[in-house]
């Protein structure tokens, strides 16, 4: 059976929660193989909002089982109080398993987070400042600590030994913060060690052998392809690789047995943080999107910078993850709009790009060229197939599959997991 890897082809929050979700009931695992708490999803159930910020949406389907994949950053402290709050609301979270690969966040990565981001000023990246960014240097520097270690507190004592020698020269003499002591932060992880013990697996072999026995394995991207280090708006980025290739690391499964590669992609564009953004609207149409999407981020209930789809991106997106299909969502928030541009291409310094300008500089100087497209003004949330859409709000969307690079098999209409029209089945071999 088929490994399927879900990713955010746009700056994130594109609705991959929903999509999990929605095949969630369907697959026996739900990976999430990068990010932390930065990454949070919404989903909608029954008419009930669950803003998950660390678990994956599987969580809310009983027969899944949610893990979090080698690549994640974790930090204990915000996974156990996401489970507290969800057990108060009836979900299991009996069934959530931890790669004891992954590395965790230490409370010295979160000030580390907030003290650099500071002094960059101008140049800041806007992250979250939960810690995910200096964990993950961490990790590439051979100074991580990962689940396993809180279990043995001699090998715990000597890492954190040696990842505090270089941390607390920077906070006491860089940026003039109090040295953090090795006894704190041993004391702060072995807290946890008792409550995370029957969670902790080796995730590679499971998720292998469950593809073995026939499972069905669901990767659920965090943040999204514009945000990938390698392949987004660089230095604009998160610390990992939320692409396809990128899930394959984190999850632990192999390239050759993913078989679905699906993009999550909104009928208009949002981007949380600094950086370039092509279609970014500044007026009362950009507080419009805001508003009706509902555009604020899960984790930090920042206000999402809100522009025009960008077929560009699209098709860039489609080219680095090998897309075999695009789920669009909240294709109703456009309802009662007009008319509805689209970018189609760049003007870069007078010279037209149909493709993602190749440096940084052009990139940050592109301008949208922009098609328009009719509105409608009926009520879609209840639509069940294409036919049932109004006339332009079908032809909008058949314009943007033809523009995009890959085909649309799936559109959100609502935020509840029964508001999708799906023109393909997103399990299995693509057909």
């Amino acid at each position: 059976m088929p490994a399927i890897v879900i990713v955010g082809a746009q700056w994130g929050d594109e609705g991959k929660g929903k999509a999990t979700d929605l095949l969630g009931g369907r697959v026996d695992y739900v990976v999430k193989p990068n990010g932390g708490n930065n990454a949070g999803h919404t989903v909608v159930v029954g008419g009930e909002k669950y803003e998950l910020k660390l678990i994956p949406a599987g969580i809310l389907s009983e027969n899944t089982i949610p893990i979090l994949g080698n690549g994640c950053v974790i930090n204990l402290e915000a996974l156990f109080e996401e489970m507290d709050a969800l057990e108060s609301r009836g979900a299991d979270t009996s069934r959530l398993r931890v790669s004891a690969n992954a590395h965790l966040v230490a409370p010295y990565h979160q000030t580390m987070d907030k003290v650099s981001e500071r002094f960059l000023g101008k140049r800041a990246i806007g992250t979250t400042g939960r810690g995910i960014g200096p964990t993950y240097m961490d990790k590439v520097g051979r100074l991580g600590i990962r689940v396993q270690d809180i279990f043995d507190e001699s090998i715990l004592r000597q890492k954190v030994e040696g990842a505090l020698r270089q941390k607390n020269e920077l906070l006491v003499k860089i940026y003039n913060r109090r040295a953090v002591t090795v006894d704190e932060i041993v004391e702060y992880f072995l807290q946890f060690a008792e409550r995370l013990r029957p969670m902790m697996i080796d995730s590679e072999l499971v998720l292998n052998n469950a593809l073995d026995e026939g499972k069905v394995v669901l990767m659920e991207g965090g943040q999204a392809t514009f945000l990938d280090v390698d392949h987004g708006t660089y230095p604009f980025v998160t610390s990992s690789n939320p692409t396809a290739g990128g899930a394959s690391v984190g999850a632990g499964i192999g390239p050759t047995r993913i078989q679905r590669s699906i993009g999550i992609i909104k009928a208009y564009t949002t981007r949380v943080g600094a950086g370039p953004f092509p279609t970014e609207l500044f007026d009362e149409m950009g507080e419009q999107l805001r508003t009706v999407g509902g555009e604020f981020g899960v984790n930090t209930g920042r206000p999402r910078r809100t522009g025009w789809y960008d077929a560009v991106l699209a098709r860039y997106a489609a080219r680095v993850n090998g897309f075999t299909d695009y789920f669009v969502t909240k294709l109703d928030v456009l309802t009662g709009i007009e008319q509805i541009p689209v970018c189609v291409a760049y003007d870069v310094d007078g010279v037209r790009h149909d493709e993602v300008p190749m440096t940084q500089s052009d990139f940050h100087h592109a301008k949208p060229i922009f098609e328009y497209f009719d509105g409608w003004t009926e009520d879609i949330s209840g639509a069940k197939t294409l036919e049932d859409l109004p006339e332009n709000a079908r032809k909008y969307v058949l314009a943007l599959e033809a523009m995009s690079g890959c085909r649309f098999s799936a559109i959100g209409v609502g935020p509840d997991r029964d508001q999708t029209i799906q023109i393909h089945d997103l399990i299995g071999p693509v057909v």
